[in-house]
């Protein structure tokens, strides 16, 4: 299955666990990336260790970017780590929905361990006044904080 989509995205680091209260699922999430380059990356994500994807994205670390995803194989995904640049990216993502948006917060383990991020996407800007408490500063147009430099160059200089 084919999705083309202009991806428009907020991300945050998280303060505190306020969000935990209004979880309402959760997926284990296991991605890594096959390239890269400054305004695009292919990656393969797992999810729940029974559902996979490849996905390409156009436009680097911005708020909108162009993203094709497709349904792959798990046995195929799992083959094409051994392809991978860089470190695999593991996270659980919980679904948090808040004033009519649906954020994911993804919990980060292994070398990532201790950081926490929330993600919004929306068809507009989501205005501080709009934000959940547990969100603190916007993170959006900070390179290091895409999973992509997560993968080649673990946490940002700062983030513990």
């Amino acid at each position: 299955m084919q999705m083309m989509a202009k991806e428009i995205e907020q991300k945050f680091l998280v303060v505190g666990d306020g969000w935990r209260v209004a979880a309402a699922g959760r997926k284990e999430l296991r991605q890594f990336y096959l390239a890269s380059a400054t305004d695009r990356s292919i990656r393969v994500r797992i999810q729940d260790g029974q559902q996979a994807t490849l996905t390409i994205k156009f436009g680097g670390a911005t708020r909108v970017r162009d993203e094709f995803e497709y349904d792959l194989p798990t046995s195929d995904a799992a083959e094409m780590q051994a392809f991978a640049v860089g470190n695999p990216v593991v996270k659980t993502r919980h679904l948090v929905h808040y004033g009519g948006r649906l954020w994911e917060v993804d919990e980060f383990a292994g070398a990532l361990s201790g950081l926490v991020m929330a993600e919004v996407e929306s068809d507009d800007i989501v205005q501080p006044s709009e934000r959940p408490s547990w969100v603190g500063r916007e993170v959006t147009e900070e390179a290091g904080f895409y999973n992509l430099s997560l993968a080649l160059n673990g946490l940002p200089e700062g983030v513990s």
